[in-house]
């Protein structure tokens, strides 16, 4: 059996607004509603779903970028102990921090435009480790070369750089503790579909040479496809679907991963693509939807899916999971 990694529990995470005098309660944003997940060292577990389907703010959750209102996350680290990553005291968490990374979506922002890429890289090291000039210098040289960066210019600031080499200052900041997990918000989307294709192949190289596991935040399903081990669908702050990359992509199990599967482009211009165009729009996360968030755009709904939630449970003996009433009778197409 696979060794975990990762395990996130329960987890929900809620954005409140403040009232105004004599105004009604304004009830809360509910971005991630009850996420379960386990990741297993040294696979690539995507995470799919529209925009503002709550992805990036499990990420922040996960990583402790931001607090969560409920669940746990735990770190199964090298030594075999299960830490407290939320819910531990802050001497555990300034201990693990080093272990989990994250590498953010904007290539620009991200990196302070007053470091040149030397500090930029090295700050984590200066944060996390005792370690002295040369061995730092040598550390940063090292993660640099290993990211494709020319280290001779490290002492230059980040503007300097294209979007795919910012990019890749990003990785290097990430990757330079040495983590075992490493979360990747969107890591590849502001970049030119060839310089896409570059970072994907260098973050399975460094996975293979390191050993790293990744949670991948992507919407792209054809980048998710080419990376990914299992991919897990997020809709309005829940996971509906999860399994093996295949499983999902070749016979998915809920309505919702259909429509998001009948958009990816085909290969061959000769085929006509069969696209699902979903009716209406993504419910206000303020005001969900009783029972199935989906039921209101599902053409397979029934009555028993605007009442009840369906839970996630697995179907068949492959790990895959959907969140529908009907997952084992509907013949759902895929890619």
């Amino acid at each position: 059996m696979a060794e975990k990694v990762l395990e996130v529990i329960g987890l929900n995470k809620r954005f409140y607004q403040k009232k105004k005098m004599f105004q009604d309660p304004i009830p809360p944003v509910k971005a991630v509603t009850d996420v379960n997940l386990t990741v297993y060292k040294g696979e690539t577990l995507s995470i799919v779903g529209e925009s503002g389907c709550g992805k990036t703010t499990l990420a922040r959750c996960i990583v402790k970028a931001i607090d969560s209102n409920e669940g746990e996350v735990y770190y199964h680290n090298r030594d075999g102990e299960k830490i407290d990553f939320l819910n531990g005291d802050k001497k555990t968490f300034k201990k693990h921090r080093k272990d989990i990374q994250m590498i953010f979506q904007d290539p620009f922002s991200s990196l302070d435009p007053r470091m040149t890429v030397f500090d930029i890289i090295s700050e984590p090291l200066k944060a996390n480790f005792k370690l002295t000039k040369e061995e730092i210098e040598k550390k940063v040289s090292d993660i640099a070369a290993a990211n494709g960066l020319n280290i001779n210019y490290l002492r230059r600031y980040p503007h300097a750089f294209s979007g795919g080499q910012r990019q890749r200052i990003g990785i290097a900041r990430a990757l330079v503790t040495q983590p075992d997990i490493v979360v990747c918000d969107e890591a590849v989307s502001a970049l030119d579909v060839s310089i896409q294709a570059q970072i994907i192949n260098l973050l399975k190289d460094l996975q293979e040479d390191l050993g790293i596991t990744y949670v991948f935040i992507a919407h792209d399903l054809s980048v998710v496809e080419h990376i990914s081990d299992r991919v897990a669908v997020m809709y309005l702050g829940r996971i509906i679907e999860i399994a093996k990359t295949d499983d999902l992509f070749f016979t998915p199990k809920h309505p919702y991963s259909e429509a998001l599967l009948s958009a990816v482009p085909k290969a061959d211009p000769t085929e006509k693509m069969e696209r699902i165009i979903l009716e209406g729009e993504v419910p206000n996360p303020m005001n969900i939807p009783s029972g199935c968030h989906f039921h209101p755009r599902c053409s397979y709904a029934t009555d028993k899916c605007k009442k009840e939630v369906p839970a996630l449970v697995k179907i068949g003996d492959n790990g895959h999971e959907s969140a529908c009433h009907y997952a084992n009778e509907l013949n759902l197409k895929g890619v």
